[in-house]
């Protein structure tokens, strides 16, 4: 199977040792019914809960412990393009340890890594079935924002384009810019999304728009905490995600008053 690096990985049999370095894949992994198989996973695989607490730790996205991993007799690693180093990827691999390399950055994407993973662990017909569901989720929230322009490539603009979103930032050259208050103020957001991961937004950064009472998000109330998961998360979670997204984003979002 070709992976997004663009290797060819070839494995006799369902691999029994995975090592995952990504938490949505790990959160993949036991829906497909191959928790067991899981033999580590990062600091920040979180879920399931129940599964991953007994799993041995081999530290985060950019520093694993490449010896742990070795160690721990991984037959399949599977790893992001973004989220971990590409040097790190091609030392396991010269150990002779097979890594997937995944690079979804839209959401039909995400969802077709499903299908993926399921057919590379032996979990295909699991895999087809989660991804069939997830694809006819997608169909209806498609429907629902007919006239929407893609947003530009990453997961998360395409998963607000999706559920009835424009990013205001999607202009900028860098995938993931830096903004202040400020250039966000000006840019007057409809709705405005604070995650609660990667950096974990609270209650005092929401009183930090007060300053800006004009604001359409703050005149209107839309300024909402919420399960950063739910934008950068695929997988089974993506059904959620489409579930929630398009009533917070709401009508006439990207529409400038």
């Amino acid at each position: 199977m070709l992976d997004a690096s663009g290797v060819v990985v070839s494995l006799s049999a369902p691999p029994r040792r995975i090592v995952s370095l990504i938490p949505s894949i790990t959160e993949i992994l036991f829906a497909l019914g191959v928790g067991e198989a899981v033999a580590g996973c990062t600091i920040f695989c979180t879920e399931p809960r129940d599964g991953v607490t007994g799993k041995t730790k081999v530290g985060g996205e950019k520093n694993p412990k490449l010896e742990l991993i070795r160690e721990l007799g991984a037959d399949l690693v599977i790893a992001n393009i973004e989220e971990n180093l590409r040097e790190h990827v091609e030392t396991l691999r010269a150990w002779g340890i097979a890594v997937y390399v995944t690079y979804p950055r839209t959401v039909a994407a995400g969802i077709g890594l499903v299908a993926e993973l399921g057919a590379l662990t032996g979990a295909e017909d699991e895999g087809r079935r989660i991804a069939q569901d997830l694809g006819r989720r997608l169909d209806g929230v498609r429907v629902r924002g007919q006239g929407r322009a893609p947003a530009r490539d990453t997961y998360i603009d395409d998963m607000l384009s999706l559920c009835g979103g424009a990013n205001i930032f999607a202009g900028l050259p860098q995938r993931y810019p830096e903004v202040t208050l400020e250039a966000v103020a000006g840019a007057r957001p409809e709705v405005i999304l604070l995650p609660d991961e990667p950096y974990h937004f609270r209650q005092v950064h929401v009183k930090d728009f007060s300053a800006y009472p004009e604001m359409p998000a703050v005149r209107d109330g839309r300024i909402h905490l919420m399960d950063g998961k739910l934008l950068s998360w695929y997988g089974p979670r993506i059904a959620r995600a489409l579930d929630v997204l398009p009533d917070l984003l709401g009508p006439g979002v990207g529409e400038r008053d």
